[in-house]
């Protein structure tokens, strides 16, 4: 029997409020986005030192050729990263199976990320130059490919955990903190690595170790063994509990998909306009070797960020209970460009010196709460945009959404990685090592202060530029509650139609 008007109103308003998920599975999403992270989230900038500063070190290869080959290998890789988000969006909303679309993607891909992220750390013993640029481009293309399988599925899970827009919104906050804590992690082995291997090998044994990269490939043995424990934590632990639709997706109506939608245009636009942002990603790690003393600090040094950035997710997550999400985002973008813009002028009044630590590890903290915005109202914003089209075609493809920003993504990163290499060993004039027992050269206070404008004003002005897209972006309101009763109602619609036939 159909339920009435009434009924159907109270069923959709417990809907909207009922709780889904159990809490042990909030915390087990998040330390699955943990795990990867812990392996994901240091790999770009090191895997860049170690193919500029270690790979081919002694092998009398031309400083300037190997720098714009770096650039371009990692240029091409994120190319090639943005071609596989769509590529496997589309397979991700192609998978049927009992453990659901996401999971397998994620469970199943673990080892093989895992394993090529290994291999990128074992160079080959080689004194030919091309011999050397290609095995970069494949190990490196390869890596990206890999790695995206398994991270952008994961990132789509928040789509799927709960229907519930508020409770959905919660497990997303608390795992993109704890994805931000397992990017820290990687670098606490980072650390400990070293320090074990001195206490083992002595220190100019050590050294001699560190000048070829063999901390590296160890530290990334580590976190490849974690982050395959932790995905298995959550595999074994979660559920997808939104529906998917059973219709085919087709690449063409998929890359409609991904470019007619406004709001989920808007949001993936912010990926492009803000894309170099990411260059104080690499320079970081430069300015933990010539300011703190070593590449391993480069968790001292960011360790401040982070912890600004889960301080961070925790104020998004107190805004967003008084404000939209298109609110906050620009509110946070507009205060991580000021601070940014703070620590630029502070950091040169006072000189690229041992003074500068403190204030600089201090006003850290105050940057990295920014990224706790783009942490987790993106993929609020993203969530919200698959209900949206969900409303308006019937289809719900959450692979998809999350491929199309991913797309987005992956260009903009391949603009970072390009852009920061020239900047970091071209504009600054960076001067290479070429001992086997130096790790890194001195550099001249000209290139120390041009380090200092990449890790922070440069970002700035593509924080400014980051949230544009979003003044155009108008899920929200009542406009985002409308749409969220409606599809409770048409769901609970369907599962009477169901129970009737």
């Amino acid at each position: 029997m159909a339920k009435t008007k009434a009924a159907k109103a109270a069923d959709t308003a417990v809907g909207a409020a009922k709780k889904y998920m159990k809490p042990s599975e909030i915390v087990t999403f998040g330390i699955g986005l943990f795990g990867v992270a812990l392996l994901s989230g240091w790999m770009p900038d090191y895997t860049m030192t170690f193919f500029a500063d270690f790979a081919f070190k002694g092998k009398g290869f031309d400083s300037s050729q190997l720098a714009l080959t770096v650039s371009t290998v990692f240029g091409v890789a994120g190319i090639v990263g943005a071609i596989c988000e769509l590529v496997i969006g589309i397979l991700v909303d192609r998978t049927r199976t009992k453990l659901g679309k996401v999971k397998p993607w994620v469970g199943f891909g673990a080892i093989p990320f895992a394993l090529v992220a290994m291999l990128v750390f074992m160079a080959p013993d080689t004194n030919s130059f091309t011999v050397a640029s290609i095995w970069m481009f494949v190990i490196y293309s390869l890596y990206t490919a890999v790695s995206c399988a398994v991270e952008s599925p994961a990132n789509c899970f928040g789509a799927l955990c709960s229907p519930n827009p508020s409770e959905r919104s919660s497990a997303i906050s608390i795992a993109s903190f704890l994805r931000s804590v397992g990017q820290s992690g990687g670098q606490v082995v980072i650390i400990v690595v070293p320090l074990i291997m001195k206490a083992l090998m002595g220190q100019q044994q050590y050294k001699n170790a560190e000048g070829q990269g063999i901390d590296l490939i160890i530290s990334t043995a580590v976190c490849a063994l974690g982050m395959i424990i932790f995905v298995m934590i959550f595999f074994a632990n979660n559920k997808e509990r939104v529906p998917y639709t059973a219709e085919k997706v087709s690449l063409i109506e998929s890359v409609k998909l991904v470019f007619t939608n406004k709001n989920l245009l808007m949001v993936a636009l912010t990926k492009l306009t803000g894309f170099g942002r990411g260059v104080y990603g690499t320079v970081s790690l430069y300015i933990a070797v010539y300011l703190l003393g070593s590449k391993g600090l480069k968790l001292a040094l960011m360790l401040p960020m982070g912890i600004g950035t889960a301080v961070g997710t925790l104020l998004v997550n107190f805004a967003l209970k008084k404000f939209s999400t298109k609110k906050t985002y620009i509110l946070f973008c507009c205060y991580g460009a000021s601070a940014l813009t703070i620590l630029y002028l502070v950091s040169r009044g006072i000189g690229f010196n041992s003074n500068l630590i403190v204030p600089f590890l201090v006003l850290n903290f105050f940057c990295g709460i920014q990224h706790g915005n783009t942490n987790v109202t993106p993929n609020i914003m993203i969530a919200d945009c698959i209900d949206e089209m969900e409303y308006k075609t019937g289809k719900r493809q959450e692979g998809l959404a999350y491929a199309g920003i991913g797309l987005f993504a992956k260009i903009a990163s391949a603009l970072t990685k390009w852009l920061a290499p020239i900047l970091v060993y071209t504009w600054s004039n960076y001067q290479f090592s070429t001992s086997q027992n130096i790790a890194y050269a001195t550099q001249t206070p000209e290139t120390l202060n041009r380090f200092l404008a990449i890790y922070t004003i440069i970002p700035a002005v593509f924080v400014v530029l980051q949230f544009v897209p979003i003044l155009f972006y108008d899920m929200v309101g009542e406009k985002k509650k409308m749409i969220t009763e409606a599809l409770i109602e048409r769901r609970a619609e369907n599962g009477d139609e169901a129970a009737e036939a």
